[in-house]
């Protein structure tokens, strides 16, 4: 959910918002985190028939921390490996619940 959204809703419910509530904005990240998302978002996707999606292509890295100027190399590999781990889990969680419901219709 967006801050923008979450805002919409209270107001739609006629609820103050709380701030332990309201989602992060980008500016509330330290630019490192924004540049690995941005980063994270145009490596190449790995997929693999019959497996689904197996993580980023990691190939034009270099490029980016370079591009981005990234110092602390360690915290931004330790960033970008987290996100792909949840896009990772995520893709094999929707490959199950599709297994799953095809499974159902026999």
């Amino acid at each position: 959910m967006t801050r923008e959204r979450y805002f919409k809703m209270c107001e739609q419910l006629g609820k103050e918002p709380d701030p332990k509530e309201i989602p992060p904005d980008m500016e509330d990240f330290p630019n490192i985190v924004v540049d690995a998302l941005n980063t994270f978002s145009s490596l190449g996707d790995r997929l693999v028939p019959d497996v689904g999606y197996m993580g980023k292509d990691f190939t034009n890295l270099p490029y980016y921390m370079d591009f981005y100027g990234i110092e602390n190399k360690h915290l931004f590999l330790e960033i970008l490996t987290w996100l792909e781990s949840r896009a990772i889990n995520q893709s094999h969680e929707n490959m199950k619940r599709e297994r799953d419901k095809l499974k159902r219709k026999k």
